[in-house]
């Protein structure tokens, strides 16, 4: 499996790319494996400040629908909405046309974000 090193991972399998004051966040390759195929992402938090934990919406596949966990203090300032038509491509690529949102954060990294070593420890890769 694929996790980029210049990613940083959380134990929800979520992937977070910083660059600047904004961070881009999606799911792992591992996540949407585990998930299946992808037939809707929900999130109804644009504009909002989401605290470290927090839900910040859903992503639905053909058999379960699963919670999307905010892996940083910020503001969700763009939601990917190439994935209203084509969810599938969260699937195809995770870390690239499947991102899911932006957010604007104060530059403090939570401590407990993974390396893409540990996350693929964790994850048995």
């Amino acid at each position: 499996m694929n996790f980029p090193k210049d990613l940083k991972y959380t134990e929800d399998h979520e992937w977070v790319k910083i660059e600047g004051n904004t961070a881009t966040i999606g799911i792992t390759e591992f996540a949407q494996r585990e998930l299946g195929d992808i037939v809707y992402v929900e999130v109804e938090t644009v504009g909002e400040t989401i605290e470290t934990g927090e839900v910040f919406g859903t992503v639905e596949a053909v058999k379960t629908v699963s919670d999307l966990f905010m892996p940083l203090n910020g503001e969700i300032t763009e939601f990917n909405e190439e994935l209203e038509g084509s969810p599938e491509l969260v699937n195809d690529s995770p870390y690239e046309g499947g991102w899911m949102i932006k957010v604007k954060f104060d530059g403090e990294l939570p401590g407990d974000l993974l390396s893409a070593e540990a996350y693929a420890e964790l994850v048995g890769e």
